[in-house]
């Protein structure tokens, strides 16, 4: 049965415009999440995001999913200090100048989300261009909208970015916001080493067992408190008024605070790792708006 899954899944992510986004996104959520999908009255956050990929489809999210035409806005919305500085965008890798980046760099994808098209360079003498070559041309070929129906996604321009380098071990600060009040903040902790770690804290810096690596954790656990969580917050609730549901992404580097992301869909509104009553809590903090087609 499992197998069959699996192919079925395939079949749906590789179908293209053999699918309506209503048909694939209907039938991938009952192959992945193991029950029906309930768009006439969603409750839990998965099923409010699938609502929002189909009917909240308003110009302005292209360019905020875009990680390299997004610096534009919040330098102008928030100030060009929070902006990771842009080092150089291309059309591919092989038009990579690299003697004319500086010894410390990242590059990424301007669509990929989590880890899948970033190359993070501390010494560019030990760099693996074959590796980075492979991995950045691979994450070009993926496609979020014909995958999962993230429709910003669709038709984007897609680009390789240098960004300048903020340093080892950076931690991500994933602020879930409902229109303007950021709720809590996700870490991300261990992801450069390969064992992405989340944890859920509130606004006065309490674990929230939403997940279940909170559940799990011990009474007493908790982790280092940023210096500008309060900023985060502050900024997180700012840039996510007007929208029923983003997550704002942060980084703090010693006290200097940078933005990250806006992510609309998170896990593309299939996420296992929060509990049911979790899952149910969000639900009922996203408010759903009217239905707005405009792609």
């Amino acid at each position: 049965m499992n197998q069959i899954n699996r192919i079925l899944k395939g079949i749906l992510r590789r179908g293209g415009c053999l699918f309506t986004d209503k048909f694939q996104i209907e039938m991938y959520y009952r192959l992945e999440m193991g029950k029906k999908l309930d768009l006439k009255n969603p409750k839990t956050m998965n099923e409010k995001l699938q609502w929002l990929k189909l009917y909240n489809r308003k110009e302005e999210y292209r360019t905020l999913v875009d990680k390299v035409k997004v610096k534009d806005i919040v330098a102008k919305n928030i100030g060009e200090k929070y902006v990771v500085p842009l080092l150089g965008v291309w059309d591919s890798f092989d038009e990579i100048d690299f003697d004319k980046l500086p010894n410390q760099f990242v590059l990424k994808t301007n669509h990929s989300g989590g880890n899948t098209g970033v190359i993070i360079v501390s010494n560019k003498s030990n760099f693996n261009k074959a590796e980075a070559k492979a991995k950045l041309e691979k994450s070009m070929k993926s496609d979020v909208y014909r995958s999962y129906r993230e429709w910003p996604y669709k038709d984007m321009d897609k680009k390789i970015f240098a960004e300048e380098y903020l340093g080892a071990d950076l931690v991500d600060y994933k602020f879930y916001c409902f229109d303007g009040s950021a709720d809590c903040v996700l870490l991300c902790i261990d992801r450069q080493i390969g064992a992405a770690k989340f944890y859920f804290f509130d606004k006065n810096w309490k674990l929230c067992r939403y997940n279940k690596r909170g559940k799990e954790a011990p009474a007493d656990f908790t982790l280092p408190k940023p210096e500008g969580i309060d900023e985060m917050f502050r900024l997180a609730s700012e840039m996510s008024k007007g929208f029923p549901f983003v997550r704002m992404d942060f980084f703090d580097v010693n006290g200097k605070i940078y933005f990250g992301e806006y992510t609309f869909f998170p896990a593309s509104g299939y996420d296992f790792n929060r509990l049911p009553e979790s899952d149910l809590y969000f639900g009922n903090k996203i408010k759903l708006p009217l239905k707005y087609n405009n792609v």
